[in-house]
């Protein structure tokens, strides 16, 4: 976990070099630059550099200098991230070769927990040339070690941001190493370069490196197969559901078509029942016409009297053919014959009506018969019909019931599938982290492995110099100066 965030001053938190503007004050700016650009770049020792920069500002004013590092623009988003940085709980120091009085009224500005820098010597208002302080001595590695050491903390607790040669050796020894807006010399040596002149851009960089340090490989791995698990379980169900659903598809299909063989064989019955039901109506036209024919015709019940006719008109007949009778009882026998004879016709008439009147009526009840029975035949049809329907509607309830549970079960299977493809997302981002993760334990051990070669080296350097002075060496000692070529 990150505790302690260190900055250069120059050209870090502020977007300027102190010493080139102070030497403006002085009209040597053109000097100052030139030896500090060789110092930056790693061309002149910075001890020497320092010195020979100060001493060009000797009888610069102290008051106008102060009043330029109120003018001094800070770097963009130096504020900002400054104050983010805070709000997270790191603590926030400078280590710088610049000066106190510029550093101090930065540090103040920016209420930094720690200002490390050099001090410029002054005598009555007038700096004298002369400069002392921890980075004209030793190396910002050093100088940060005092720190991590006063403070308890340790360099893979802290985060380094520097520009120039002189910031190396702590962006080297910190857990990260930022090259902000640095020379070529510096982002060789950093786990982190920063182009663009905006400090805000070392923020996401840290907070990586957090979320490095906070999520272990192993938590990510584990979030992985929690999720592959609920995804196997997830799509389990979706194939459940999917099967349920063509279940009740072919169930709902093969009800629906015998709704379409039950419905078709009612309306065969209707159509039968239809067609009979014509016949009905026929048979009823017809027996109606008959009957009809039947109330027009009169005749009247003279059966006997026919029989009477006929005898008197027989024995009339006779007495004519066998008796010799006058002229004028012959005429009146023969008109009453003739007279009897007329009746007679018109008797036999009668008759004649009435045979058509019953043959009339038997055809009527012939008509009335064919009703009767067809309408009772068109009844079956018409009972068959409905019991058909009644049957295509109980098959119709089961298929829509059985079309609602597959929609049902379609709808289930859908948001299961919607389900797994956010889980499958996660398990893209988690796979995108374990990548990242193992490409930044990758850097990290390359980058420990180097910063402990480093501090060995560093080790070795001083070992070898209390050798020099007579110290009696034991053989893990001679083994480090062996292994970095010292002896």
């Amino acid at each position: 976990m990150i505790k302690l965030v260190v900055f250069d001053l120059d050209n870090v938190i502020i977007d300027a070099e102190a010493i080139d503007e102070i030497g403006k004050l002085m009209g040597v700016e053109e000097k100052i630059m030139e030896l500090t650009k060789k110092a930056m770049e790693g061309e002149m020792d910075f001890k020497e550099s320092i010195e020979e920069r100060v001493k060009l500002l000797k009888g610069a004013k102290v008051d106008d200098i102060k009043k330029l590092a109120q003018e001094l623009p800070l770097m963009k988003g130096a504020e900002e991230t400054i104050q983010h940085l805070r709000e997270k709980g790191y603590k926030i120091a400078t280590i710088t070769g610049s000066f106190d009085i510029i550093a101090d009224i930065i540090g103040k500005k920016l209420n930094l927990d720690y200002i490390i820098c050099n001090k410029l010597h002054q005598k009555n208002g007038l700096l004298t040339g002369k400069v002392t302080g921890p980075l004209v001595k030793k190396t910002k590695y050093e100088v940060l070690q005092e720190l991590l050491e006063d403070e308890g903390f340790s360099f893979d607790e802290c985060v380094a941001v520097g520009d120039g040669a002189n910031d190396i050796s702590m962006i080297e020894s910190a857990k990260l190493g930022i090259a902000f807006n640095a020379k070529p010399i510096v982002k060789e040596k950093a786990d982190a370069i920063v182009e663009k002149k905006d400090l805000r851009e070392i923020i996401p960089l840290i907070e990586e490196l957090e979320e490095t340090c906070e999520v272990s490989l192993e938590e990510v791995l584990d979030k992985k197969k929690e999720y592959e698990d609920k995804l196997s379980a997830t799509l389990k169900e979706r194939e459940e559901f999917n099967k349920k659903a063509k279940e009740k598809k072919e169930l709902r299909d093969e009800l629906n078509k015998k709704v379409k063989e039950n419905l078709d064989l009612a309306i065969k019955f209707k159509d039968k029942r239809n067609e009979i039901n014509k016949m009905v109506e026929e048979n009823k036209r017809l027996r109606n016409e008959t009957n009809k024919k039947i109330r027009k015709l009169k005749w009247s019940s003279t059966g006997r009297k026919r029989l009477k006719l006929e005898k008197e008109i027989k024995k009339i007949d006779n007495i004519i053919e066998t008796q010799v009778l006058d002229m004028k009882k012959e005429n009146e026998l023969v008109n009453r014959v003739n007279d009897l004879r007329r009746e007679l016709a018109k008797i036999r008439e009668d008759e004649k009506t009435r045979k058509k009147a019953l043959k009339l009526k038997r055809l009527s009840e012939k008509y009335h018969e064919n009703v009767v029975k067809l309408s009772k035949e068109a009844q079956e049809y018409h009972e068959k019909m409905l019991e058909q329907f009644k049957k295509t509607d109980e098959i119709r309830a089961k298929a829509d019931e059985a079309h609602e549970k597959f929609v049902k079960f379609m709808k289930l299977a859908s948001k299961k599938h919607e389900e797994s493809k956010k889980i499958m997302g996660k398990i893209k981002q988690v796979n995108i982290e374990i990548k990242r993760i193992k490409s930044r334990m990758d850097k990290v051990d390359a980058a420990k492995n180097h910063k402990r070669r480093i501090l060995e080296k560093k080790k070795a350097e001083e070992i070898y110099k209390l050798f020099k002075d007579g110290k009696k060496l034991t053989k893990d000692e001679l083994l480090l100066l062996q292994r970095y070529k010292i002896v």
